[in-house]
């Protein structure tokens, strides 16, 4: 049997990404920097076991500029994995899976997470 030599499917030099592949690639991101981002949360925790000077020592590093633009970071990636996380729970009843609705709703999904976590970040952080 002779072997075809052809491109694996999708083949980078060819193929055009979609917004349902980037959105799916963004979900699976922005949940890994959520995980990511516990860790900030678990050293809050420690640091309140540890007393007073560990707190302290804490809370000054946790609000300092750059964390704050991490916790920025980490709003979007919450908002994005919410809205997308719902969008996926609408599609798994079978409601809007043809083309117009899954662009439309992917679509929605980043909009909504750009405000959301800007004005959340507005609010809360800054």
């Amino acid at each position: 049997m002779k072997m075809v030599e052809r491109p694996l499917s999708p083949h980078l030099q060819i193929y055009r990404p979609q917004i349902t592949s980037v959105l799916s690639v963004m979900h699976r991101g922005t949940g890994i920097t959520l995980s990511l981002g516990a860790f900030v949360l678990l050293y809050w925790l420690v640091s309140i076991a540890g007393g007073e000077q560990a707190y302290d020592n804490a809370h000054t590093i946790l609000s300092s500029g750059l964390f704050k633009l991490f916790y920025i970071g980490w709003c979007f990636c919450f908002f994005y994995h919410l809205g997308n996380g719902v969008r996926h729970l609408v599609w798994d009843v079978g409601i809007g899976l043809d083309p117009a609705h899954y662009h439309m709703s992917g679509w929605c999904v980043v909009i909504f997470s750009l405000i959301a976590s800007v004005s959340y970040s507005l609010v809360v952080i800054l």
